[in-house]
């Protein structure tokens, strides 16, 4: 009898032990990344479906990185995934699979369908998806936080920006110039800043001829050079490329052609400044869709434990997350009412006075 009660007594110890070990894993699976461990540094992977040196979107995501590093002690690593799409999705599922990362961040349009798989099948991985939205009609996915921006807004302001000064009329640019743009692909977050950019170009002079064409790439320059040189010998005095690494083509032509460029994403003045200035002094301002900045403000929540995850964060021009550059050589010399033109632009933007047209809505999708 003592021997079965001592036996018993050892199987309940084991199994309160095995039951413990069962709830604290347990516990994990279900918790904030940030709480894995106390004391433990969050670890973050960004995977990119391109490469880095885009000099545009994809760099501003890593340098939200990189100051995530820096500033809160975050663990990160960023995988490239190249230009091959059929390449993403098994990388996608290696990270997961690894159990290396807290978080993975992801995107771009393209990467909803990956995410959005990964999301439903590792219920238990975290997700944070920036300029995309997962489709909760196909997925309700409770374990992806999403960060899309109103690019149109920002595009809008560089719109009315190009109209005017084309319209007081900028040193070089031979009277009643046209506006173009060039587009990497024709997907819908394109699409929104080109219909922000002429709704705002029009809004100052809606005479304005503005042409559109797509390079097809993202990682394109010399089509990109091309295609704006072309634009520019039909008459247009601005180039407004949304179109990545291609955008660095239509800089380039910009210069040659003795007109000028805007870019997005990033500060392209600031990226040419100091190594090609005279590429510098043709661009007009860039659409900066402030990337680094949401990665950044999500990974602080994500380590305080409070990121929402299941919900979509909206950022535009109110929010900061969409604004123009404001340190070129043409606008240090545009004139003062240009500027105030401006001003009083994102004013009405803000307060909602003008309601900017989107792709979006437009075509009654959803952002993005």
């Amino acid at each position: 009898m003592l021997g079965f009660l001592r036996i018993t007594a050892v199987q309940l110890g084991w199994m309160m032990g095995l039951f413990s070990c069962l709830s604290l894993l347990g516990m994990a699976a279900g918790q904030s990344p940030a709480h894995r461990s106390s004391g433990a540094p969050l670890r973050v992977v960004l995977f990119i479906n391109g490469t880095l040196g885009d000099k545009s979107f994809f760099d501003s995501a890593a340098r939200g990185m990189k100051e995530a590093h820096e500033t809160l002690g975050i663990e990160t690593r960023i995988v490239e995934g190249g230009a091959d799409p059929t390449r993403w999705q098994g990388a996608l599922i290696d990270l997961v699979d690894s159990g290396d990362y807290d978080l993975i961040v992801a995107g771009t349009y393209t990467m909803v369908p990956y995410v959005q798989t990964l999301a439903h099948d590792y219920p238990d991985a975290r997700f944070v998806m920036f300029d995309a939205i997962i489709d909760n009609a196909a997925c309700m996915c409770r374990n992806v936080h999403s960060i899309v921006f109103r690019q149109n807004e920002g595009a809008y302001l560089a719109g009315a920006l190009a109209g005017d000064l084309v319209r007081a009329g900028l040193p070089g640019l031979p009277p009643h110039s046209s506006l173009a743009v060039v587009g990497g692909m024709q997907f819908p977050t394109v699409e929104d800043f080109i219909v922000g950019f002429v709704a705002g170009a029009k809004s100052v002079a809606p005479d304005t001829q503005i042409a559109t064409q797509y390079a097809n790439s993202f990682s394109d320059p010399a089509t990109g050079k091309e295609i704006a040189t072309a634009q520019f010998g039909h008459g247009a005095g601005i180039v407004f490329h949304v179109a990545g690494a291609t955008g660095q083509g239509v800089n380039e032509a910009a210069l040659e052609s003795r007109r000028y460029a805007i870019g997005v994403d990033m500060d392209q003045v600031a990226l040419y400044r100091q190594s090609n200035p005279q590429v510098a002094s043709r661009i007009v301002t860039s659409v900066l869709k402030n990337v680094d900045v949401a990665v950044l403000t999500a990974l602080r929540q994500a380590r305080a434990g409070n990121l929402a995850f299941g919900q979509v964060e909206t950022l535009g021009v109110a929010e900061g997350g969409v604004s123009l550059a404001m340190n070129s050589d043409v606008l240090a010399s545009a004139p003062p009412a240009v500027l105030l033109d401006l001003q009083r632009a994102r004013d009405a933007v803000v307060s909602g006075r003008v309601h900017v047209p989107s792709a979006f809505t437009a075509a009654g999708g959803t952002r993005p």
